[in-house]
């Protein structure tokens, strides 16, 4: 009887299910609950909150689906992996009821309070323990309830990571990962332990943060509630959990030192592996420990995020009234490199943290009414978008990362070979084209057994890999556009 994994990746839009075989890797199939997706309350400007037990409820459903779909016996379940939304809070009772709806990653009524924090305890502090400045993550939206909230605060007695709250719905059990207090800005590098000084300077209990648990090992078992409620079989341990992007990565066997995981969608990241336990920018990109991170072997990833990135392309197929993504990349590759000076600038998703949180919006220049049709108007945006990762990795090299490797999702924006051979052009580097996705990847981990990390990537290289995109031999009209490209966003910056 063949035996397999089961993984969630756990997101604001949806959750994602997949199942895959235990000693092949390979996936079997993939679900998403809801069919539409998931509501988020924004009760103010700038914030953003969504239910937990929600998030709960469609894993169930999900779960139930994915066995029925695929005609499996619970007992073919060997082991559970989580993916999720980084950077959110969930809040507990004694009773280990949830106390509130959980502040997500978008929300960012915290910002000020990370600032501040920022300024009173100085750049020596947070810079070489946290390796990023505070920020709007989940230690500063604790604060945030402490201050606006005190009574529902007087009740806490637990905070968690999203992916901690699924984890505790399984087995009962509460606890976090360093992977996780590193992404909420709780994990001490340089001391390698909890940050408790940032909890006292924020006037809160050490005695909520949970207990820690490693990934790759067993961090619990499927409870005899969980397994009624999800159809899971009881006993089997969860062994792996990770925020989104650093699960994203370990998907796209981004796991050493040089290596290098690209996603295009709603927006775009570049997540960078190094091994140390410095940094030299603490505000345009942020340090987390990677899945494989230990206090023995610092594995860090470094992640910098452009918001407006697939967003943009999005919001031009519906302008456009294009039924599909093909179809508009194929009108974009009939237009000369750099659109024949129409340029564009992919910032209309919120503030930019590598741009030092600077809002600049989105920009078509130098549109000629006579010149520029449609298909410029695809091309310009993909260049800009590319431009933007590009940009992206020159900061990421100023914060002295090596790039050797650069693997990507084969997600909506790195399908159009224009964007993919626009990147290449301009880091000269190729790109390694992978079919997976985050939920796959938590399922693949959950089968990782202590120490097999290296046989994980050996096969997950050549289920997944799909094709390489070299960096083109003649590159020039490609650095020309992005240098015009870089003097407009200056302009805009400097206005």
């Amino acid at each position: 009887m063949k035996k397999y994994t089961i993984g969630y990746d756990i997101g604001s839009s949806s959750i994602k299910i997949a199942l895959v075989e235990s000693t092949t890797y390979k996936s079997i199939a993939v679900v998403s609950e809801p069919q539409n997706e998931m509501p988020i309350s924004t009760k103010q400007q700038e914030w953003a909150e969504q239910d937990p037990e929600m998030w709960w409820d469609y894993l169930r459903k999900g779960t139930q689906r994915i066995l029925k779909e695929n005609a499996l016996q619970a007992n073919q379940i060997e082991a559970v992996g989580i993916s999720y939304q980084m950077h959110g809070l969930v809040v507990l009772d004694q009773e280990k009821n949830s106390l509130r709806d959980a502040i997500i990653w978008c929300d960012s009524r915290a910002v000020e309070i990370g600032a501040m924090a920022a300024e009173d305890l100085g750049e020596d502090q947070f810079g070489s323990h946290l390796l990023n400045a505070p920020g709007n993550f989940t230690a500063s939206k604790l604060k945030w309830v402490k201050e606006n909230e005190p009574e529902l605060y007087a009740k806490v007695a637990y905070f968690m990571l999203p992916g901690d709250y699924i984890a505790f719905k399984l087995t009962g059990e509460i606890a976090t990962t360093i992977q996780g207090l590193s992404e909420a800005m709780l994990w001490d590098f340089k001391e390698k332990k909890v940050a408790n000084w940032l909890l006292n300077y924020y006037g809160i209990s050490t005695d909520l943060t949970p207990p820690l648990v490693t990934n790759f090992e067993n961090q619990g078992v499927v409870s005899a509630k969980g397994a009624k409620q999800t159809g899971l079989p009881q006993g089997i341990p969860l062994r792996y959990r990770a925020g989104d992007q650093p699960n994203n990565a370990l998907a796209l066997n981004i796991l050493k030192a040089g290596e290098v995981a690209a996603t295009g969608g709603t927006s775009g990241v570049l997540f960078a592996v190094s091994e140390r336990n410095t940094a030299n920018e603490y505000y345009r990109v942020n340090h987390f420990a990677h899945v494989n991170y230990t206090p023995e072997k610092p594995v860090l990833g470094t992640l910098l995020c452009v918001n407006g990135s697939g967003i943009q392309y999005s919001w031009l197929r519906k302008l456009a009234h294009q039924t599909d993504y093909p179809s508009m990349n194929k009108s974009a590759e009939k237009i000369p490199i750099g659109s024949e000076g129409l340029v564009n600038l992919p910032f209309g998703n919120g503030a930019e943290r590598m741009l030092y949180n600077q809002s600049p919006g989105a920009h078509f220049l130098n549109l000629n009414l006579n010149r520029h049709h449609q298909g410029h108007l695809f091309r310009a945006a993909l260049e800009g978008i590319a431009f933007s990762f590009a940009y992206g990795m020159e900061i990421m090299q100023e914060d002295a990362l090596t790039i050797k490797v650069i693997r990507a999702g084969n997600d909506n924006l790195f399908r159009s070979s224009l964007f993919a051979t626009t990147v290449a052009s301009l880091i000269g580097q190729p790109i390694e084209i992978y079919n997976t996705t985050g939920a796959i990847g938590a399922a693949r981990a959950a089968a990782v057994r202590e120490g097999g990390l290296e046989a994980y990537s050996e096969k997950t290289a050549s289920v997944d890999q799909l094709v390489t995109v070299p960096p083109p031999k003649n590159k020039e009209a490609y650095l020309g556009a992005y240098e015009q490209w870089k003097i407009e966003l200056k302009y805009q910056l400097n206005k």
